[in-house]
């Protein structure tokens, strides 16, 4: 009688565990941040992440202050990313080359195993190994992965070249959403799109230059945090 006392009080713990678990998640979905950009192609609906702090608040205080206000997406790749966020690229000049530019910090490195690279994630770009070993972000410069899908074989020559260890979740998302494998462990994802992705792939799509940067300008007519 009282190992079955002791399994009843074990189990109502264990749901009680549960429901709270719940409901903490429930609690952190509802306080994560939205940042809405308003572009010359539509509006792209961000969702910033909570494990992602240094990266989430910065990009917040940036919205904020009105740093992407007139950016461009500087650089589009059809099938793999949108990137922006370079201030010297605001009021550029046609054809001239963008992406160096920055606001003179960094932010160091916050890789979340469950936070990856999957079609519309939101990542932070950053200068290369050479003369970046620690991964350290931009400040400023961002992008957003539109990305292609990946059968499992091509997951597993990715896996070999680049020494990538991929979860069965990123499996099944590479293979059926799609993504950027290869950028995992190396660059930050700090949030992710919940509405516009026509818009990412439309933007993806324009005709570019031999820099990637597209022909027409692409504006970041304004970024502003709908939800905090």
């Amino acid at each position: 009688m009282k190992k079955i006392y002791f399994l009843i009080i074990f189990l109502f713990a264990a749901s009680v565990g549960f429901s709270q678990t719940i409901v903490n998640q429930n609690e952190e979905m509802d306080n994560e941040v939205l940042v809405v950009m308003t572009t010359n192609y539509g509006d792209i609906t961000l969702k910033l992440y909570n494990d992602t702090p240094l990266h989430r608040d910065n990009f917040i205080k940036l919205v904020q202050e009105g740093t992407y206000d007139g950016l461009l997406f500087h650089r589009v790749i059809e099938g793999f990313m949108i990137q922006g966020g370079d201030p010297d690229s605001r009021d550029a000049k046609p054809g001239k080359m963008l992406g160096e530019g920055d606001l003179g910090y960094l932010i160091p490195a916050e890789f979340v195993p469950n936070r990856f690279h999957k079609r519309g994630a939101l990542a932070a770009a950053r200068q290369g190994d050479d003369v970046n070993p620690e991964k350290q972000s931009s400040a400023s410069q961002f992008y957003i992965v539109q990305g292609t899908v990946w059968s499992e074989a091509d997951l597993e020559r990715m896996a070999v070249r680049f020494n990538k260890k991929f979860t069965a979740e990123q499996r099944k998302v590479y293979a059926t959403e799609g993504g950027a494998p290869h950028l995992d462990g190396d660059y930050t994802v700090f949030g992710e799109v919940i509405e516009g992705m026509d818009v990412v792939d439309s933007i993806a799509a324009a005709k570019r230059d031999r820099f990637d940067r597209p022909l027409e300008d692409i504006k970041i007519i304004k970024a502003e945090v709908i939800k905090k």
